[in-house]
């Protein structure tokens, strides 16, 4: 089968039959054919093949080839979930536990990669110790995203100290009308006798 001109999206992927197959990146915005057949997609440009993928029937939506990738795009390949969580820790400990809630509130780790390498683009802006302190502020306001930490650089809130307010003191109130428990327990014995 063959598809017609179809434009590379910016993510250099195009899409055929509700799935995303990539091409080489220095090809985004060129126009591109696809061909088709039950098991194989292939990528045309000027009638010269640059991508052939396995065609994709499962869930998978994007169809990746790494070497279509820029280089920036793969050094993210080279990262894990844990691998990000000790380098947060090398930083300090709240990095490390807002890379880790960042990863587990995803739907999967992948998802929260950009949101972390964030954080080490912080590091490198305003250094690990204000980070840190930012990320402990991020997650005592319940604000664990990397647009939250930012935030609190940008104005400077990582320097002023948190305040936590202290439990509302709960005082037993003393009434005539009041029954305390041994009233219940009380009526409770008549009962079972």
């Amino acid at each position: 089968m063959f598809y017609g001109e179809l434009p590379i999206n910016i993510d250099y992927h195009v899409e055929f039959d509700t799935r995303y197959y990539s091409v080489p990146y220095q090809l985004v915005h060129e126009p591109v054919e696809v061909r088709a057949t039950a098991h194989v997609v292939e990528v045309l440009h000027r009638n010269r093949r640059v991508a052939s993928h396995v065609r994709e029937y499962g869930r998978r939506r994007f169809i990746t080839n790494p070497e279509h990738m820029p280089a920036a795009h793969r050094a993210h390949l080279e990262w894990t979930p844990s691998k990000l969580v000790a380098w947060g820790a090398s930083v300090g400990p709240p990095v490390a536990e807002l890379i880790t809630t960042i990863l587990t509130t995803r739907p999967h780790p992948e998802h929260g990669y950009r949101a972390c390498m964030g954080l080490k683009r912080l590091v490198k802006q305003y250094g690990g110790e204000r980070v840190s302190a930012a990320c402990q502020r991020a997650l005592a306001i319940n604000g664990a995203s990397y647009t939250s930490v930012h935030s609190i650089l940008k104005n400077g809130l990582d320097r002023v100290p948190i305040l936590v307010e202290a439990p509302a003191k709960v005082v037993p109130i003393q009434h005539a009308n009041l029954r305390g428990p041994g009233y219940y327990q009380q009526a409770l014995a008549l009962l079972e006798a």
